[in-house]
């Protein structure tokens, strides 16, 4: 497979990384708004973000992957692009346990050590982090992110855009709505609303967006 990896940020390094470790993987192209100009460097294609979209006159088979951290800006690029969703890669380290009953979306990752088991759903472009884990039945919708170590205990309902930051555990049955974070170290034990930062133990709103929206 050859991968275009956009966007060249912490993230990305990781992105790197693990594409490493699958093999029969090359990296063929690096897009981010930082070039101004496009180039070749030791046989790998430079340019801008919009520079995708006429990437593939020299590499038909190509597959990109946005391997931006921020949950918003990884959206926008996709949105930006208009690239149809059979030309993103879906990245998963050989490490991590993906049960046989999971989908996971394209232009999504799963790290090292991640655990997701039975029945999961995993949506477009999100992120499954390192000793991250889903049990049954759980949604972690597009562009959401489950950060290291947090644990979501099974029929959890992560919607899109959400962040479960680094620790944290949401129990059974609980929902998080879109585009909120859940702070490090929470424990969620009821509902989160959309548009809203959560922090604590157990997990409280703190901040709640006035418009929501991306």
């Amino acid at each position: 497979m050859k991968i275009a990896i956009i966007g060249q940020g912490g993230h990305s390094k990781v992105v790197r990384d693990l594409i490493k470790t699958i093999g029969e993987v090359e990296i063929v192209g690096c897009l981010d708004d930082q070039y101004n100009a496009e180039f070749y460097r030791e046989q790998v294609f430079y340019g801008p973000v919009d520079a995708a979209r006429t990437f593939t006159e020299d590499f038909p088979d190509v597959r990109f992957f946005v391997a931006v951290g921020n949950n918003r800006v990884r959206k926008q690029i996709v949105e930006r692009l208009g690239i149809p969703d059979a030309l993103y890669a879906t990245l998963i380290h050989p490490t991590a346990h993906i049960s046989s009953s999971t989908s996971i979306g394209p232009g999504s990752v799963v790290m090292p050590c991640a655990v997701i088991n039975t029945d999961v759903q995993v949506g477009a472009h999100a992120i499954i982090n390192t000793c991250a884990v889903v049990e049954h039945d759980s949604l972690v919708a597009n562009y959401a992110h489950v950060s290291p170590n947090a644990t979501l205990t099974g029929n959890v309902m992560v919607r899109e855009g959400a962040q479960i930051g680094a620790s944290a555990t949401v129990i059974p049955g609980k929902e998080i709505g879109k585009w909120t974070i859940v702070g490090a170290g929470a424990t969620v034990i009821d509902d989160i609303p959309p548009y809203c930062t959560a922090v604590g133990v157990p997990a409280m709103v703190k901040t709640k967006e006035i418009t929501g929206g991306v």
